[in-house]
């Protein structure tokens, strides 16, 4: 079994012939609005992974933790990056993109950036936006009622989206543009990518009903929506799926 390690150094230099960049991701500092989703397709890489890394026992994170995102594999005396490739089920070609290696020399102690293979089928399937949808029974009755409203019309985007709440350690409980969550458990406010929903609009999101983009997070980029609810067990329930999202006014 070769030795696998799990890092939160940032800036470590590696025994590589060229300077590795990724050794400034190797740690991430929890930002308001982030979720453990969120950091994980930001680094390319899993939930699972993450929470395996940091002995997490929940998916609750909060500002300013910091999380380690990568694991290091330690080249042994006999390696080579076709055998590491076979062992971990990657490609030569991923490797030496990981670890910006300009060619196949690796060194005895010389620590290489590795995704595992089953990381790989958990982020491709999720970039392929197919999620399975998650019922929430607090939320089943309201579902059910929209879906008997019309349809609204305007702007629409499909998206992935995700669920926070203001009933966290730490968390403020004041949106972007001044929106007191603290005051309203029950608001309907989303969390967007400005370039893609102006903050301020008016929105129809299928599942959670009219809401307002208020708020905006580091790891809410492009087609990707975080939706405020009461507590954290309907943030749980609600998961990761794929919704529609119509821009009303």
């Amino acid at each position: 079994m070769k030795k696998m390690v799990a890092t939160i150094a940032t800036g470590i230099m590696l025994l590589a012939p060229t300077t590795n960049a990724f050794a400034q991701e190797l740690e991430h500092e929890v930002l308001k609005g982030e979720t453990l989703w969120g950091i994980a397709m930001d680094h390319n890489t899993t939930v699972d992974s993450l929470t395996e890394l940091n002995d997490l026992e929940t998916n609750i994170i909060y500002p300013k933790q910091k999380l380690a995102v990568y694991k290091k594999y330690l080249v042994e005396k006999g390696d080579t990056l076709y055998g590491i490739s076979k062992e971990h089920g990657v490609t030569i070609d991923e490797i030496k993109e990981w670890n910006e290696l300009t060619s196949d020399l690796i060194l005895v102690g010389q620590e290489l950036l590795i995704q595992e293979a089953e990381e790989h089928k958990v982020v491709a399937a999720a970039k392929s936006i197919q999620p399975t949808e998650v019922k929430s029974s607090t939320m089943t009755k309201e579902t059910k009622q929209e879906k008997e409203e019309k349809e609204p019309e305007g702007k629409t985007l499909s998206v992935v989206a995700t669920a926070y709440t203001a009933e966290c350690d730490g968390c403020s409980g004041i949106t972007y543009t001044g929106i007191n969550l603290n005051e309203d458990r029950n608001a309907k406010v989303i969390a967007v990518d400005p370039n893609v929903i102006p903050l301020g609009s008016k929105v129809y999101v299928e599942g959670y009903g009219y809401a307002i983009a208020g708020d905006i997070g580091s790891a809410i980029k492009g087609n990707r929506i975080d939706i405020h609810v009461p507590t954290k067990e309907e943030a749980f329930n609600w998961g990761v799926r794929e919704v529609k999202v119509t821009i009303v006014e």
